[in-house]
């Protein structure tokens, strides 16, 4: 499906930008031509960009909480 008209970009065309590290609308605009003429695709574009754009991670590992044992005094 067309996203924007003007300059073609498909759906696809932004899965694969998303996929491929695109981040924001800006530099969607700047890979593939969306959002850069008229702007009416710049809702629809954002929505399958960050539908498709891989989560961050922190690169920390998650790990279960150890139960906190209080201290008689």
């Amino acid at each position: 499906m067309y996203v924007c008209l003007c300059n073609a970009v498909t759906e696809t065309d932004i899965r694969n930008a998303a996929t491929a590290g695109c981040a924001s609308m800006a530099e969607l605009t700047m890979r593939t031509g969306a959002g850069a003429c008229c702007g009416s695709c710049v809702e629809m574009a954002v929505e399958v960009l960050d539908a498709h754009r891989p989560q961050a991670t922190s690169g920390f590992e998650v790990l279960p909480l150890l139960p906190l044992v209080a201290q008689a005094a």
